[in-house]
């Protein structure tokens, strides 16, 4: 993706960072009610306290860290100084034991074996499938029509995961999914921000229950995805196959049930980051008509206004890649990163205490003053080459070290061909009323995103 200049140079820390308080918290509880009632908001009052912010989430020892420099400490050193936190058993219920969540040496064996199905390679080759999709729904938008954009965006983002992941093409695989996933994305973000995040494992709850039920629809799914998948003779181009094909150093194959952990991560990722970065794109197009127009320039420009994009598009569609770029800095899908301190481990030139939670928010450090200009602004072109100058970790919507998300260049370019898609052809008006967004397993608006169809000239 082009970008604007990024700062690779990492300041010599010479003096350990001054760790400050943070608020004083309840017996027990600490800072959680606070956290819960607004998490963004809560992380944004540390941020403005320091970059070493002390606080406590239920009775465990935390510190929020702000600054890009410590954030790439953190990041790189994860699986070297730092642990992926325990989740929870609602994250796992989800996710199982996929790449996201698992460590050391399951997580490096899992990671060999995931990584080569989202290379550029493979990528190139869903490219058109993402197109075609885009073309698709387009093709049924008419001018004046009013939309739910939110319901749009994720019908679509669905349709192109089950396609490229499950290689299937049929509306009751993606709708028993994408209900199912938004059952339980939902109640996960209600219980990591409540009390249920404090509660041991083996105690129900409802949302709990909630989650369980919706996991099995998820599980039978892919359970009679994989099924057929077995029973097919035949190369396939989907991510499952790829996935059922693979083998590590040792001639192993994936599980059964590790095959149902890295198809529902994957399409996590393949789906619900670009819904959510899409409905936030035209929510700021909408208001920024100078983007708007920018961004209609490039296409017909690029794409001869009458072109459908591919895979050799997207290195073209410059300001397309910034429009979807500064999206991601404003309304980070994956808005919140943890780790836990190993012995020895330090950031900043602190030492930091065994057992310690490192939080690190790409909503408070991506909207820091410091670190981008006039923060609240959208302005793609901070992104455009030698526009601005990018401090490394300042932007991070994917994470970063050796547990970046696998999937960034499946998301970007995804984003990208379908926003030039749309874009090309209509304009959406997004309805003024201001939207909120909702933290949970990523970011969403809440409730519904109406606007009005208009087509382009």
């Amino acid at each position: 993706m082009t970008t604007a200049n990024v700062s690779e140079s990492v300041r010599t820390t010479s003096v350990p960072r001054k760790v400050v308080a943070g608020p004083r918290g309840l017996p027990y509880l600490g800072s959680l009610p606070r956290f819960g009632k607004d998490p963004l908001a809560f992380f944004e009052q540390l941020r403005d306290r320091g970059d070493f912010v002390h606080w406590r989430f239920g009775r465990a020892t935390s510190l929020f860290v702000a600054d890009p420099e410590c954030i790439g400490e953190l990041l790189t050193g994860m699986e070297h100084t730092f642990d992926q936190p325990d989740l929870g058993i609602s994250f796992r219920t989800l996710l199982g034991n996929g790449v996201v969540v698992a460590k050391g040496k399951d997580w490096r064996r899992k990671r060999s074996l995931v990584q080569p199905s989202v290379r550029p390679k493979q990528v190139r080759s869903y490219a058109a499938t993402m197109a075609a999709c885009a073309v698709d729904l387009a093709d049924g938008w008419t001018d004046g029509q009013r939309i739910d954009v939110k319901r749009e965006m994720s019908a679509l983002t669905q349709r192109i995961a089950v396609r490229t992941i499950f290689g299937v093409d049929t509306a009751a695989d993606a709708d028993a999914i994408g209900r199912a996933m938004e059952v339980a994305q939902h109640e996960i973000g209600v219980e990591f921000s409540g009390i249920g995040a404090l509660l041991p494992d083996r105690l129900p709850t409802p949302g709990r229950a909630r989650i369980k039920k919706a996991t099995a629809v998820i599980d039978a799914e892919v359970s009679r995805v994989v099924a057929r998948h077995r029973a097919s003779d035949g190369d396939r181009p989907d991510l499952l196959s790829r996935l059922l094909a693979a083998q590590d150093e040792n001639g192993t194959r994936l599980s059964d049930r590790e095959i149902r952990d890295e198809t529902v991560t994957l399409y996590i990722g393949g789906h619900e980051t670009t819904s959510s970065t899409l409905v936030w794109a035209w929510h700021l197009l909408s208001r920024n008509p100078r983007v708007r127009e920018a961004l209609a320039d490039e296409l017909d420009r690029v794409l001869g206004g009458t072109r459908e994009p591919g895979y050799d598009d997207y290195a073209q569609l410059i300001y397309t890649q910034a429009v979807v770029k500064e999206t991601l800095r404003l309304y980070p899908t994956i808005w919140l990163l943890t780790g836990v301190a190993r012995e020895g481990a330090v950031l900043g030139g602190r030492g930091i205490p065994v057992g310690t939670r490192i939080w690190v928010s790409q909503w408070a450090t991506q909207r820091d003053a410091r670190w981008f200009r006039d923060p609240e602004d959208f302005r793609p072109e901070r992104w455009t080459e030698g526009a601005e100058e990018i401090t490394e970790y300042a932007w991070f919507p994917f994470g970063g070290g050796p547990r970046v998300c696998l999937g960034t260049r499946f998301a970007l370019v995804e984003a990208v061909l379908i926003l030039a898609v749309l874009a090309g052809r209509f304009d959406l008006d997004v309805t003024p009323e201001g939207l909120t967004p909702v933290p949970g397993l990523t970011l969403q608006a809440k409730g519904e995103v109406w606007a009005s169809v208009r087509g382009r000239a």
